[in-house]
């Protein structure tokens, strides 16, 4: 055989190593999908936690006899506990692993609701609340980083989205129910998903990365073998997650001043940036809220809450089908450019014609148009996309610290804009939604400017190109 022979089947073999190792990335195995399906459960939670104090408010005012003062901090109050939960969330994740973190946010998320669905009283509402908020806050941090961890990289943006749309499925479910069941009645339905995760995260896998991470390396290849197939080759996989592990465990550890460093700046404010645009958009004030914001427009609550049920789910499916066909900047900005729009346009001019007696009898059309329109295109961009690009952005060594931060930086907002939204609502309505719209016309300079495009790259190349962006 000659050198010449030699070298085509050289080169032959590694074509076909490299076409194998491409097919192996793009098998979406039946453990991904329910591993996926058990992580997001969590979501679902936060969906309907998110959702009840809406649906509620009218029974427990009544029942419980609270003042707008007292239900604002009842709403409010699981942001805060968001916000206690972010705090710790990255820290916890990295010890007690993703799956173990899930289960530990379960026990408070459980304990949540059956205190407020047992509550005589705003204390033990308030505390109930709180105890959900301090899991959704653990939830949020650890579900997209859970995921982006274990899918290929070709459908891991739209696998970390289905966070968002199972998010948008327990809106919705308990916008429907919530016009005919009990407040303390839907507490309890609330405890149903919590369970299903409970007992399903028995048969799933613990992030390869995470135990590469802990130097595991043999559980590390085994849980990358049984997520990609007995039959997939892992090799080329799971020596870049070793390698990328030595070379973080030859630098130093991390700390939360570490971030300010300038190799680690564009990560930074990225994520951080992204969050506050989510939370200043106004987004959990209108959806911990949005049966008073149909009553102050004049339209029907339930018939508003009924409407956003059955839009919500299909815009959020939308979302997860373009993440992957646009990519994430794409649709951050066209999110930012069209879709915000209907929001602050036709509800700051519902509300001038509240506060003037203007065209009275086109308030109610303006105020659902405006709703229906920011929630459905929250569900399909900005609501979703900052957890995606939190999830793919920070390096393993950094993810802890960086998580938390970004993750407190979120719920600290979400709390602020929670508990402010009805006192601004009654100071001035029009100035409120004018002041939204201004902050999604600033995500659009700050996304075309900063954000980068991470569709179709392992989570290697991207922390990698950002680490390197400034030097």
């Amino acid at each position: 055989m000659t050198m010449s022979e030699n070298s085509r089947n050289l080169e032959a073999g590694l074509l076909l190593r490299k076409n194998q190792n491409d097919i192996n990335e793009c098998r979406i195995t039946a453990v991904v999908l329910f591993s996926t399906f058990v992580s997001v459960c969590g979501s679902f939670c936060f969906g309907c936690a998110a959702g009840y104090s809406s649906v509620a408010q009218t029974g427990i005012i009544n029942d419980l006899g609270l003042s707008v003062a007292q239900y604002s901090m009842f709403g409010s109050i699981m942001t805060f506990g968001g916000m206690i939960g972010a705090i710790f969330s990255g820290k916890v994740a990295d010890l007690m692993g993703r799956k173990g973190t899930m289960w530990f946010a379960q026990i408070f998320c459980i304990f949540g609701w059956l205190a407020v669905a047992f509550a005589n009283d705003s204390m033990w509402l308030d505390i109930g609340r709180l105890s959900t908020g301090f899991a959704v806050g653990l939830l949020s941090y650890v579900i997209p980083v859970y995921i982006a961890e274990i899918t290929p990289k070709h459908v891991r943006g739209a696998f970390v989205f289905a966070n968002q749309l199972m998010q948008s499925c327990g809106l919705s479910l308990f916008y429907v129910i919530g016009n005919f069941v009990h407040w303390r009645k839907l507490a309890l339905i609330g405890l149903i998903p919590c369970a299903l995760q409970v007992v399903t995260l028995f048969f799933i896998p613990e992030s390869p990365r995470l135990l590469g991470k802990w130097g595991r390396e043999k559980e590390c290849r085994a849980s990358l073998q049984h997520l990609r197939g007995d039959d997939a080759d892992i090799s080329e996989e799971a020596n870049t997650i070793k390698e990328t592990m030595i070379l973080f465990d030859e630098g130093p550890k991390s700390r939360v001043m570490d971030l300010f460093q300038r190799r680690y700046a564009p990560s930074v404010v990225i994520g951080v940036g992204l969050m506050l645009l989510q939370q200043l958009s106004g987004s959990s004030g209108i959806m911990y809220y949005v049966g008073s914001v149909f009553d102050k427009g004049g339209f029907p609550s339930s018939i508003g809450s009924m409407i956003l049920a059955v839009i919500m789910i299909p815009k959020a499916i939308l979302g997860l089908i373009l993440v992957e066909k646009m990519g994430r900047r794409p649709l951050l900005l066209m999110n930012n450019l069209f879709n915000h729009r209907p929001l602050p346009v036709e509800c700051a001019f519902s509300a001038y014609s509240l506060s003037y007696g203007m065209l009275d009898e086109l308030t109610p059309i303006f105020t659902c148009i405006g709703v229906v329109g920011f929630i459905s295109s929250f569900a399909v961009g900005m609501g979703g996309l900052p957890w995606i690009i939190m999830s793919e952005i920070f390096p393993m060594n950094v993810k802890v610290s960086a998580g938390t931060l970004v993750t407190l930086a979120n719920w600290s907002f979400s709390w602020i804009v929670a508990f402010a939204y009805n006192f601004m609502l009654e100071w001035n309505a029009s100035g409120t939604f004018l002041i939204f719209f201004t902050i999604c016309g600033a995500g659009i300079v700050f996304i075309y400017a900063m954000v980068p495009e991470t569709k179709g790259k392992t989570l290697e190349d991207i922390q990698a190109s950002l680490t390197d962006f400034l030097q």
